[in-house]
């Protein structure tokens, strides 16, 4: 069978190895300038006031110099993670047109996208030249039912079709689904919780849950967390990768010094293709992760962000299964069992829990913590769980 190549999938090649080879120069003077702030420090201070001022800028030129080279490693990576166009079967390019045509939509450049040999998706784009706007999702329902495979639409896709032609993306929809519940308790005599969280959900089936418990309580704790978490999503919806993340957030707070108070950062990655998750601990407490009446947990010795300039983070990784339950939480939650078992006493507590939906499960394990504390917050508290499932089952 004769496979057509259209114009756009030429057009979309060139332009892409056009900004590979800028990504690399980019990456290659980021090095450079690297190495012209790099270098030992040398002690010529004649008094000790001298001495704690050149050590201070010398500090400072390491900071830039450790995130001009992350930069450009985030660059190399990322000029050789290049999406490439392929052109997609005859038969299935008619079937979807025509399909969009049925519903007075206008396909064209229609493509596979492929990322180091893997395909990830189908980009085509889309205008409705008369009528009322659709909602991208319908549209995928529609070419999930003509297609006989479950695609949904991006989650960078427009959220609908209109008269403007506009690119869109197909991605098969993952193997597993994840439902959340998040339950907080605010430090007695405060209006701010020093603890912040995000979901992020983005590209190809990865769904991101972070945790940050800012040094103290308050308003102030709340903003050195809340900083953490907004710089940690823009990274993560820039497509960086975990560790440069992380490394380039270490030295954002180790450079703000005393300005900014200590804050810990707990990430759970899951992969909703494979069923797996990673765990990256900086400072933060325990996890678990409850399977039916077996519970495992999950921690780190690594310290809170900005307190050396290099962190040992550990990667942590464990497999899932259909209903297993993922359970995070900040330092005020354990503490307030005032037990030496404490953790012990959460995974008992875990392992006989009968709640399957994520928020009460959530709701429960704070109540309890409270009874047992008598009703005392010495510290803010927050709970996430996260419930994961297969589709099929």
């Amino acid at each position: 069978m004769k496979v057509k190549t259209d114009k756009y999938t030429g057009d979309a090649l060139e332009i892409l190895d056009y900004g590979k080879r800028r990504l690399l120069t980019y990456a290659d003077s980021f090095r450079e300038l690297a190495k012209s702030l790099d270098g030992e420090f040398c002690q010529e201070a004649r008094n000790r006031e001298q001495m704690l001022l050149a050590r201070s800028h010398w500090e400072s030129r390491q900071t830039l110099c450790e995130n001009l080279q992350e930069m450009a490693q985030i660059m190399t990576r990322a000029a050789s993670e290049v999406y490439l166009h392929r052109p997609i079967e005859e038969r299935r390019r008619r079937v979807i047109l025509h399909t969009l045509r049925q519903e007075g939509i206008q396909g064209s450049e229609i493509s596979y996208i492929e990322k180091q040999g893997q395909r990830v998706g189908i980009s085509l784009t889309m205008h409705v030249p008369k009528g009322d706007a659709r909602k991208s999702g319908e549209v995928a329902d529609l070419l999930s039912v003509a297609l006989n495979k479950r695609f949904s639409m991006s989650v960078s896709s427009p959220y609908q079709v209109d008269g403007v032609k506009r690119g869109f993306v197909l991605v098969e929809e993952a193997d597993y689904v994840v439902m959340t519940g998040v339950a907080r308790a605010i430090q007695e005599n405060e209006k701010t919780s020093g603890d912040n969280y995000a979901f992020i959900e983005s590209e190809r089936g990865r769904f991101t849950a972070l945790l940050s418990d800012g040094t103290g309580s308050g308003e102030k704790a709340g903003e050195d967390s809340g900083r953490v978490l907004d710089l940690m999503e823009k990274m993560i919806e820039a497509d960086f990768d975990r560790e440069s993340a992380v490394n380039l957030l270490n030295s954002a707070v180790l450079a703000q010094g005393s300005e900014q108070s200590l804050a810990t950062l707990d990430i759970c990655d899951l992969d909703l293709y494979e069923g797996t998750c990673e765990f990256r601990k900086i400072g933060a407490a325990a996890s678990f992760i409850k399977r039916d009446y077996l519970v495992e947990q999950i921690d780190s010795h690594c310290l809170p962000l900005g307190v050396f300039h290099t962190l040992e983070s550990e990667v942590i990784t464990c497999e899932l299964m259909d209903g297993d339950y993922i359970i995070m939480m900040t330092d005020g939650v354990l503490d307030a069992l005032e037990q030496n078992q404490y953790e012990e006493t959460m995974k008992r507590v875990i392992m006989d829990m009968k709640e399957r939906n994520p928020r009460e499960m959530a709701e429960r394990l704070l109540q309890f913590v409270l009874h047992c504390s008598g009703g005392r917050i010495a510290d803010d508290m927050t709970i996430l769980v996260i419930g994961v499932w297969e589709k099929n089952s």
